[in-house]
């Protein structure tokens, strides 16, 4: 079980961003195909753009970057090439949900070896991963995340039928 510092929290609304109905259009069509590269697993679009210079933290209006695109589509090869670049597995989106935990729910078993293999912390996250093994009867992901039963948030949602 990782015993790691908190989790990276969601991105801060302060921070002053353009409105992106402020940007050129194909801007905004290049950024949405950037992030249709990464729910499609487009490894060669994301290592030309991020080699080019792209930030590999780049993040949509949801607060999702690319590593959580990656992972909640099940796309391990783009996973584990974004975490060599430097993503941060414990990155939370606006809703304070982690790329692990999202991958816990859909059952993508390479993704969430891909996170846990770099460290990504099981507990970060509303839920967290043990969380939604927990829910949604994910019983083969606790050896893989190293967690039990025992591990649940006292708060944690009921299991889905």
């Amino acid at each position: 079980m990782s015993s790691k510092s908190p989790a990276i929290p969601p991105m801060n609304n302060s921070i002053q961003h353009p409105c992106p109905s402020s940007l050129p259009e194909d801007t905004l069509a290049f950024a949405e195909r950037i992030f249709d590269g990464a729910r499609a697993g487009d490894i060669t679009l994301l290592t030309s753009a991020i080699e080019a210079g792209l930030p590999v933290e780049l993040t949509n209006a949801s607060g999702n970057n690319l590593l959580m695109l990656a992972a909640y589509h099940g796309r391990d090869q783009l996973v584990r090439y974004l975490l060599s670049r430097g993503a941060q597995p414990d990155r939370l989106n606006e809703r304070g949900q982690s790329a692990l935990s999202g991958a816990v729910f859909k059952g993508w078993t390479e993704v969430v070896k891909a996170l846990v293999e770099a460290g990504a912390d099981i507990k970060a996250g509303k839920p967290n991963a043990i969380d939604c093994a927990y829910m949604f009867k994910r019983d083969d992901y606790w050896q893989l995340l190293g967690a039990s039963v025992a591990d649940i948030s006292p708060d944690a949602p009921k299991r889905i039928p």
